[in-house]
């Protein structure tokens, strides 16, 4: 199999080219209707006249690695490392706990920035190393 973008060719089975990073395109497409095999360009399939839509897959954007640990370490309270790589449900909880802070004395602040400070940490040392798409961090 070789990939469509760069032309390298590539192991079966890889779900991105090791190459450029592009997400790899099936060869062969079936319509979901009738298993009918499709061509990748057809959008209605020639058997039962069911649409399909043409395969379109999605561009994997890179992490850099070092920032998100910096920014895990500096700013991990407000949890920009998690908005960063994707996870925007926990970097809306450290912000959350951050601000409950005003509240509580800055207990709930501490234990905020202790949590990105061990994320960032984790993060440059690779115990975290792909974004929430699963996407490798570089």
């Amino acid at each position: 199999m070789y990939c469509t973008n760069c032309g390298k060719e590539v192991k079966q089975g890889e779900k991105f080219c090791s190459n450029c990073g592009e997400p790899l395109i099936p060869e062969k497409r079936f319509c979901s209707n009738c298993g009918h095999e499709l061509d990748m360009t057809m959008v209605d399939c020639p058997h039962c006249g069911f649409h399909t839509p043409p395969v379109r897959p999605q561009r994997m954007t890179r992490k850099s690695r070092i920032l998100a640990g910096i920014l895990g370490i500096l700013l991990g309270g407000f949890g920009v490392h998690n908005f960063y790589l994707g996870n925007t449900s926990k970097g809306v909880i450290q912000v959350g706990l951050t601000l409950c802070g005003i509240f509580t004395f800055g207990i709930t602040s501490v234990i905020s920035e202790i949590w990105g400070l061990v994320e960032g940490i984790l993060i440059l040392v690779g115990h975290i190393n792909e974004d929430v798409d699963g996407n490798p961090l570089d």
